[in-house]
């Protein structure tokens, strides 16, 4: 059961049949919040267990952080014995969440109307790639594909001259909160009415959303009154400023910063049509390559005592392993360092802050297979029941 007792989620029961990261990462939330999380394998697992380093093998670091706190139970559903063993769970789960293809899920005999037929009052949760009323409802879909479908690479082309991904699985991260929230929106309506449903979450309709909050722009309107795209988050001259001994990021954006910045530093092309927000805009890549210039006179320190007393917003540059070391997520204790067999793991922990009922990381990553005599038990099925051929 989970370590976490006392978080929001303590007593729904999350029947996980998700892989790769959009759906575990979705599902490691409700676990943090107290979520029991039985995640169902094939017999080989979840491919994540194998991309990356790990004390291990099968326990990568991408699958131990996105899958703490679960149970793991391995099951072939094309075996009679395992199906009838995901039918016992599902009688007795809160949410059933995938990221099969529809046909395959459908196939299995494990599609919304048979699950829903076991349990009405369930929260069905579909991750899918594409939405399956589109043309592209049947394709394969990954982080770096769906990057380039939503115009990702297309505005870093913009910003930097050359099209690339980001540096980080994006797509696979946003959907995964998305399914998060639309799963939490379907639990709150049943606790309100009883009646559970099917949710559907398209990766790529999560992040064409994403996408278009701010870069829609003049191409929201009836007619258009410009491109598809905010100017300033691909103006070529967004970017670090180089200082004099390294390189600082700083936002000098709105008019109260943009005043107190220039009556501190007062550098002499800082006028006329720079000195309001709405100028500022329409030249922002000017603006930013001015600002380049000025801030490379002076040290980053100096820089950074500056605008921390202007309340500029402004920051050294990281990385993910200075991260480890931070002093704030030191200080608000943001890690948390759990036993496990293969040793200490030092986790990132839970991002968000209740006053009643905190999460916590749940406990360490299941091995493949780690609770499957402990979930038969439960279910009355016996542990002597193999459902894993």
């Amino acid at each position: 059961m989970p370590s976490n007792s006392a978080g929001p989620l303590v007593g729904v029961r999350v029947v996980d049949l998700t892989a790769m990261v959009m759906g575990p990462y979705c599902t490691q939330i409700m676990a943090d919040m107290g979520a029991d999380v039985i995640k169902v394998e094939p017999p080989d697992g979840d491919d994540t267990r194998y991309i990356s380093v790990g004390p291990a093998r099968g326990m990568s670091g991408v699958f131990v952080n996105v899958n703490r706190g679960k149970r793991a139970i391995t099951a072939d559903l094309r075996s009679d014995s395992g199906k009838a063993a995901l039918r016992a769970l599902v009688e007795q789960a809160d949410v059933f969440i995938h990221s099969m293809r529809s046909k395959a899920i459908t196939r299995l005999g494990f599609g919304y109307s048979e699950v829903a037929a076991i349990n009405p009052g369930i929260v069905y949760t579909n991750c899918y790639g594409y939405g399956r009323h589109g043309p592209n409802r049947d394709l394969p879909a990954y982080d770096d594909t769906i990057q380039a479908a939503c115009g990702l690479p297309f505005v870093q082309e913009q910003l930097t001259g050359e099209a690339n991904y980001v540096g980080t699985i994006l797509a696979d991260k946003v959907a995964g909160l998305t399914a998060l929230y639309a799963t939490m929106m379907a639990l709150f309506h049943r606790e309100r009415t009883g009646e559970g449903q099917e949710v559907e979450v398209g990766m790529f309709e999560t992040m064409a959303s994403f996408m278009l909050v701010e870069h829609a722009n003049g191409a929201m309107f009836d007619p258009p009154l410009g491109p598809a795209v905010y100017p300033r988050t691909v103006a070529p001259n967004r970017r670090p400023y180089r200082t004099s001994d390294g390189y600082i990021a700083a936002l000098i954006y709105n008019d109260k910063h943009w005043a107190a910045f220039v009556n501190a530093v007062r550098p002499p092309w800082a006028n006329g049509c720079y000195a309001t927000l709405e100028g500022r805009a329409r030249e922002i890549d000017t603006v930013y390559a001015r600002l380049a210039e000025t801030i490379a006179q002076r040290t980053t320190k100096e820089w950074l005592e500056l605008f921390r007393e202007l309340e500029i917003p402004a920051s050294p540059l990281s990385s993910p392993a200075a991260l480890f070391d931070d002093p704030h997520l030191n200080a608000v204790g943001f890690f948390e360092t759990v036993a496990t067999p293969a040793g200490p793991v030092r986790f990132p922990g839970v991002p968000t802050w209740f006053s009643r009922t905190p999460g916590r990381v749940a406990g360490p990553a299941p091995e493949l297979g780690a609770h499957t005599a402990e979930v038969l038990d439960e279910l009355g099925l016996g542990v002597e029941a193999d459902i894993a051929e």
